[in-house]
Parts: structure tokens; sequence; C-alpha cells
């Protein structure tokens, strides 16, 4: 499995890019199908509250790319809120198989 983490307009720390790739291989352990676990990180509005977005992308043969993004006050908690969204997409997807 590939993990590609992005930081759009910010530095990213160290802590968090461990954080992802825990959460990487969790969800690889429940979905071994996974090929690639791509995360992008952006500083919307420094200013605001709920200023951190996180778009992950998950691609499963045989259902292709499953994409969310979740904006949060905090990268963990908008990238938690990705993460399970997809799984709830792919609860679905496999519903239907």
């Amino acid at each position: 499995m590939n993990v590609k983490i992005k930081a759009i307009h910010f530095e990213i720390a160290e802590r968090l890019v461990n954080f992802v790739n825990k959460k990487a291989e969790r969800v690889a352990h429940r979905v071994p199908e996974m090929t690639d676990f791509e995360v992008q990180f952006t500083l919307v509005k420094p200013e605001a509250a709920k200023n951190k977005e996180a778009t992950v992308r998950m691609t499963v043969p045989p259902f292709g790319d499953m994409v969310a993004n979740k904006t949060a006050d905090t990268f963990e908690e908008a990238f938690d809120g990705a993460v399970e969204a997809l799984e709830r997409q792919l609860e679905k997807k496999q519903g239907r198989k």
C-alpha cells in the first residue's frame, strides 16, 4: 500500500505524519485490497475556527477511488472524520456486491 501525505499552506509536523501512518495501517488491516491512501491537509483561513481541512483518497479495487473531505478545529479531527466517511462509503459499496 502506498501512503502519500501532502500539506498545503503550512509545514507538516512529524507527529501528524506519524498519526496518519498509524491510521493508514489500521485501515489497511481491515481493507487488505486497498492499494493507495492519499491525504491532503489544507490550512483554509488561518484566522477562523474550523480552518483545518483533510481530504482523503483511498483506492480499493474493484471499487476504484473513494474520496472524503472534512473540516475541523484540528487536522487530526478532520482526518478522523474523513476516514470514518470513507469506511461508511466502503461498507455501502461492499453491501451492493
